[in-house]
């Protein structure tokens, strides 16, 4: 599909990478990982031909499409959700006005023995069938699906893009590249964006789909669940593992480990040589064994150890004063902007300590919620921040928001006060800006090194409260690592904004669902809190599939049958066809009441639960219970009508027989 052969990239002295050589097969589905400038991003840009390599080819076959989403793109604002992802379809659209143009030609003409029109015929057929292998049919179907997959409501669908923020409309660049279903995919960060049930959508698109797949991306647990090879950026070389990302970390120690020793082994052995050749040098009675492991150490080929990467950011909050018992209580809080509300109701409390994580869908409040404990936004209800609280607050764009003209080293020297301004070398060493990297222009990092870089500024007051708002964005994976220890050895109370699953997993006991306008509380860590939500949407649709299952069945028996029955045969007689047709109806209503009575059990089973959980104080101004109550009392009442019918149905049958 694409070959590399001995790609190279120079930035200045310092190659990015040189002598890269692999290649991507169809069904590949490639993680290409390295730490945060070690040219990731540079060889996406390579593979879709958008910058040129400094040496080596990179081959891909005539008719091969590709399609590439970076981390930042131009986007344009002058059409609705709906029409820029049919942008996607302008192929299908344009062979469609062919296909109807070659139709209305055929239509007008009335030489239908001439060789022209027989040609027009077949052209005509030829298109027809490629627009129906394209499966035009399908595409708005197909439109739906993936938006509505990425985290869009239908009502979405007619807005206009500029209504929506930049994370919202790269979900729409993003949308238009899976619907063209090119070749090969090259994803860069996909997931930057996406909630937690979006990124699991795209996980499933992609297992499924038949694209090549390369991407880059900090999320290990989607990369382990998207991938099955492994191609790393280190130290200037890509050296290509056959496997997923966890079992590539495990294989590379072991790799390397297998090089240390075979190269001691083999140091060992030169070294005895050589203290033969320099024992015995002089001796003619060992002269011939001399020259022969003289010509044994020359014949020798040095093995050679992967040079390995160890540079790691260091990070340490520092100790931080006592808060309050709870630094963080919202008693029926509601936030509404004009006649949209954003949530409503919200009553929580966060200890001190606490690490509880923010999770949900892309505008149900996450954020909004964080900026009314920062204070920055008025709201209804009640919000009191503890005894002696003091916030550090990690914006999800704070990256952004630097001064790109400055140096690394200025951007932090404007900030610091105090004894600080004499660590500043330290602090950003420490983030790894050693060396030159410090009067290197914020411009040209990558978007990992800024986070690295914006997140410094927490490091340079003790805090209490660490509010983090998508702090995992762009950074790399050993990063990501170590700010999750850092956070896990915080003396104070963490609140964390984040899809990132497998980074909240250990690190937070709570779990705060932002959705429907309402905030949940679940007790326990994310996967405990995606378990939970799994089975009780499963549940949801189990209820809804009997109440379908039922009512279809209810109806069956009750539809008269192709053509009529026959009137019995003379002498109340019945035949065996009819009696046979009889039994198989009687059958059909017998489960239709089975189906409704085991409906009718679960229901009644769920009421009671519920009943149980509304007497208790705690529940008893529980909107969500009270819904759900409300629902399936109304579903029960409904079922037991359809349970009634079906059973006057069966008598009746029975009684015909």
């Amino acid at each position: 599909m694409i070959s590399v052969e001995g790609l190279t990239v120079e930035f200045g002295v310092k190659p990015l990478f040189c002598g890269a050589s692999f290649v991507v097969n169809d069904h590949d589905r490639v993680a290409l990982v390295g730490k945060n400038g070690a040219g990731k991003s540079t060889m996406l840009k390579i593979l879709c031909g958008r910058q040129k390599p400094t040496g080596g080819t990179v081959s891909v076959p005539a008719g091969t499409t590709i399609g590439y989403l970076p981390q930042v793109m131009i986007l344009q604002d002058d059409t609705t959700v709906r029409e820029e992802a049919h942008k996607a379809f302008s192929e299908v659209t344009a062979l469609k006005e062919k296909v109807e143009r070659l139709n209305q030609e055929l239509a007008e003409r009335t030489d239908y023995e001439s060789e022209s029109y027989l040609k027009l015929v077949e052209e005509f057929t030829t298109e027809h069938e490629r627009y129906m292998m394209m499966g035009a049919d399908n595409c708005e179907a197909e439109l739906e699906r993936t938006l509505c997959g990425l985290g869009f409501e239908r009502a979405d669908f007619d807005r206009p893009t500029s209504e929506f923020s930049g994370g919202w409309r790269m979900r729409i660049e993003l949308a238009k590249i899976l619907l063209r279903r090119p070749d090969v995919l090259l994803l860069d960060e996909p997931t930057n964006h996406l909630d937690i049930e979006s990124i699991q959508w795209l996980e499933q698109f992609l297992a499924q789909s038949g694209s090549a797949v390369v991407l880059v991306s900090h999320d290990r647990a989607f990369i382990n669940n998207v991938t099955n090879r492994t191609l790393e950026i280190s130290c200037g070389r890509v050296i290509d593992y056959k496997v997923k990302y966890d079992e590539y970390v495990k294989l590379r120690a072991e790799r390397r480990e297998q090089q240390l020793r075979a190269y001691e082994n083999q140091q060992k052995e030169i070294a005895e040589m050589r203290a033969f050749i320099e024992r015995f040098r002089y001796q003619a009675t060992k002269a011939v064994q001399v020259q022969q492991k003289v010509k044994q150490l020359e014949k020798i080929v040095p093995i050679e150890v992967d040079e390995v990467d160890t540079s790691a950011m260091h990070l340490k909050f520092p100790p931080c004063l006592r808060s309050g018992d709870y630094p963080v209580i919202c008693e029926d809080l509601r936030k509404d902007y004009g006649h949209h509300t954003v949530f409503s109701g919200v009553n929580l409390t966060i200890k001190r300590g606490e690490k509880v994580a923010f999770v949900g869908k892309n505008g149900e409040g996450k954020s909004t919620l964080v900026k009314c404990i920062m204070g920055e936004i008025s709201y209804t209800g009640k919000l009191k921040v503890g005894h002696n609280v003091q916030i550090g607050y990690f914006a999800q764009n704070q990256a952004q928001l630097l001064d790109e003209n400055l140096t690394v080293f200025e951007t932090i020297d404007r900030v610091a006060k105090g004894e600080m301004r004499l660590r500043i070398k330290n602090i950003l060493g420490s983030f790894m800006f050693g060396g030159d990297a410090i009067d290197k222009k914020v411009k040209v990092l990558s978007g990992g090194e800024r986070s690295r870089l914006a997140m410094i500024r927490l490091l340079l007051e003790p805090v209490n409260l660490l509010i983090l708002d998508e702090p995992t964005n762009h950074l790399d994976l050993p990063s990501k690592d170590v700010l999750k220890e850092a956070i896990k050895a915080f003396d104070g109370t963490a609140i964390i904004v984040s899809h990132d699953r497998e980074f909240l997993d250990g690190l937070v006991g709570k779990v705060y669902e932002f959705g429907g306008g309402r905030v949940r509380e679940h007790i326990g860590g994310i996967y405990d809190f995606l378990l939970s939500k799994q089975a009780s949407d499963s549940q949801g649709q189990r209820l809804d599939h009997l109440f379908t299952a039922a009512k279809d069945n209810t109806s069956q028996p009750q539809a008269p049958e192709k053509g009529g029955a026959e009137a019995p045969a003379a002498g109340g007689k019945v035949s065996y066809a009819e009696h046979k047709e009889q039994q198989k109806k009687i059958r059909k209503a017998e489960k239709a009441v089975k189906d409704a009575e085991a409906l009718i059990a679960q229901m009644e089973e769920r009421i009671k639960q519920l009943d149980e959980l509304l007497c208790q104080p705690a529940n008893a101004s529980d909107m969500n219970l009270i819904t759900e109550y409300t629902d399936i009392k109304q579903k029960l009442d409904a079922e037991v009508e359809r349970w009634e019918q079906c059973s006057e149905t069966l008598e009746q049958l029975k009684g015909d027989c």
